[in-house]
């Protein structure tokens, strides 16, 4: 059975570095074509394929990432 996830991101602490972008197994993230007040274009989750396992947290320099799982 399929684990499920979800995560939150501090859009305006994100610096866009795409770290996180090849971190995901599922290709959850991308970058947004919006920028946040710094000037960043910001990662944003972009399907439902999130399974929890949080490698995009781990690996963000920033901590900006949040991963959910359920239980």
């Amino acid at each position: 059975m399929a684990k499920h996830g979800d995560i939150v991101i501090d859009i305006e602490r994100c610096k866009g570095c795409e770290v996180c972008l090849a971190a995901c197994p599922h290709s959850v993230l991308a970058l947004s074509p919006e920028v946040n007040k710094k000037g960043y274009h910001y990662t944003v989750k972009v399907n439902e394929d999130c399974t929890g396992c949080t490698n995009c947290a781990i690996v963000c320099p920033d901590a900006v990432i949040t991963v959910y799982r359920e239980k």
